[in-house]
């Protein structure tokens, strides 16, 4: 079997983390290209893993006709490039959030549909081994029905984790368009519609700078969620967690409790209305210091040699934007949103 020809766009934290090495890992890829702007960077991963190197992605399409293509690319770029992609008849793995707007996220939908391509959103969180065992747990209904629950991500801010430091896109609104909330507040929105089997249907937040100079770009996210099903409960998003990083579940169900990731060893913890508690080991919660596979490149590479649609399509990553999008409409308007 032929190999996949695969290019990757934006040579940054993400792909030089994931994006690249799961892509050199699967046996099904050939890593044809590596493009950014600074030409640099892509000529090191294209010196290392071979391909080439292009710090054009137009260019690089027409020259490669890549079967498959990574945008790691700034949060402004996603749309443009992602459709560009697929245009040139590639599927397409695009960095979260999918986009920056609705009208965009829509519109890079329309763009895969057209050409026959599939578009997946790298929402990782779904693949983390211990996310998957709590929905098994949670869909196994031993639990009842979720009541409330409460899902937090944050750490020390994207300085400690960008290639480019304290001159991180991160911090520019050109580029990044929003800041925490698109960043980690996404994860855990499609984190918790994934898990409850269910929609957001209305938001309130608190959504601001708090600490973080240089920027007006939002560094925490407080959001109020209350689902269709009728579980509320919160969310937060944080660039100012200066300790520990933290990125934890916890579901209050009628029979029970459960906690995701606020246990070094346990990974989940179930405490039974009886009295029981369960303990469950997975792999640890991956970490900017304690990389692990995501699972996202494999099960993007899996969907195309199988032609099944992805498991987290443009339609996912869409829902899952509305959410953050509905989050900053609440703080500027100072009401409740509700989700259509």
């Amino acid at each position: 079997m032929n190999k996949l020809k695969v290019a990757v766009i934006g040579c940054g934290a993400i792909s030089r983390l994931r994006h690249i090495p799961e892509y050199a890992a699967n046996p099904n890829v050939e890593i044809v290209a590596f493009c950014d702007p600074n030409i640099e960077r892509a000529k090191q991963y294209a010196e290392t893993y071979k391909g080439r190197a292009y710090s054009d992605y137009e260019t690089m399409l027409k020259q490669e006709h890549p079967d498959a293509v990574s945008v790691c690319t700034p949060n402004s770029l996603h749309a443009r490039t992602a459709i560009a992609v697929a245009e040139a008849g590639a599927h397409v793995l695009v960095e979260k959030p999918i986009a920056s707007t609705e009208a965009e996220a829509l519109a890079m939908i329309d763009a895969a549909r057209a050409k026959g391509v599939y578009l997946m959103v790298a929402q990782n969180q779904r693949m983390m081994p211990e996310h998957v065992r709590a929905k098994e747990l949670v869909d196994s209904g031993r639990l009842g029905k979720v009541l409330t629950f409460r899902t937090s991500f944050g750490y020390s801010g994207p300085e400690n984790w960008s290639v480019e430091g304290n001159g991180t896109w991160f911090y520019s609104k050109d580029k990044a368009i929003m800041g925490v909330t698109a960043d980690l507040g996404v994860h855990k929105a499609d984190l918790i519609r994934w898990l409850l089997n269910d929609e957001v249907s209305e938001v309130a937040s608190f959504v601001g700078t708090i600490h973080k100079g240089g920027t007006d770009l939002d560094d925490n996210a407080i959001c109020i969620l209350r689902m269709k099903g009728g579980a509320m409960g919160s969310l937060a998003a944080s660039w100012t967690y200066y300790g520990e990083a933290d990125n934890s579940t916890v579901l209050y169900c009628e029979n029970g409790v459960m906690k995701v990731g606020t246990h070094p060893e346990d990974q989940i913890i179930l405490e039974m209305r009886d009295g029981t508690v369960e303990r469950y080991r997975a792999d640890d919660i991956a970490t900017n210091a304690g990389q692990q596979s995501s699972g996202i490149i494999d099960a993007f590479i899996d969907s195309i040699l199988t032609q099944t649609p992805p498991p987290i399509p443009g339609e996912e990553g869409l829902r899952s934007l509305k959410v953050v999008l509905a989050a900053f409409e609440s703080q500027t308007s100072g009401k409740i949103v509700r989700m259509t």
